[in-house]
């Protein structure tokens, strides 16, 4: 028998009206989607899913559930280039040399040069690269960029490219092909 700590631990994978992935819900959150119709089960076999007990009945709940409206988009603005947002992004690492001690932003084309304080013009430099560089470019310093900068991606974007990269490897690695 499983205790019901053990299923509210489980969650569930959200996917648009239009099959796209767009976040993962508590099992509470995918039980309310599903019993007031917002959403629907995307294995339609009712036996699949984890089992929720209450003293009349039994409710799967599956692993995959699609919303059955459309929602309001919310509009999502880029955040701005700052100090949290950057190390964010960077993954707390330096750019240049890999280490996560003693971070400081770096303007990759210096701004005595042009460079603006832009996402696509500012990464995490530990202090010692960021004072190896100076007020010079990579190239000029001699140093390569981990990973190119860029502003960070739509949150909802985000997700799907993670799920869909999660779900191919499970796939590779002799995984059941289902989605559900």
């Amino acid at each position: 028998m499983t205790c019901a700590t053990e299923v509210l631990a489980h969650s569930v994978v959200v996917f648009s009206k239009n099959y796209l992935p767009v976040s993962r819900v508590n099992i509470k959150r995918a039980i309310v989607l599903l019993v007031t119709g917002k959403a629907e089960p995307l294995d339609f076999t009712s036996t699949i899913g984890i089992p929720v007990r209450s003293p009349s009945q039994v409710l799967y709940v599956p692993a995959h559930i699609r919303l059955t409206m459309m929602g309001k988009e919310r509009i999502w603005k880029i955040p701005p280039v700052n100090r949290r947002e950057v190390l964010k992004r960077d993954r707390h690492t330096c750019q240049y040399c890999g280490s996560t001690k003693q971070l400081t932003l770096d303007h990759v084309i210096p701004r005595s040069k042009g460079g603006k304080h832009t996402w696509d013009n500012v990464v995490i430099a530990c202090e010692r690269c960021n004072s190896r560089k100076g007020d010079r470019t990579p190239v000029q310093a001699g140093m390569l960029l981990r990973t190119q900068p860029s502003s960070p991606a739509h949150p909802a974007v985000a997700f799907a490219e993670q799920f869909w990269r999660e779900h191919t490897e499970h796939h590779r690695l002799g995984g059941d092909t289902q989605l559900c």
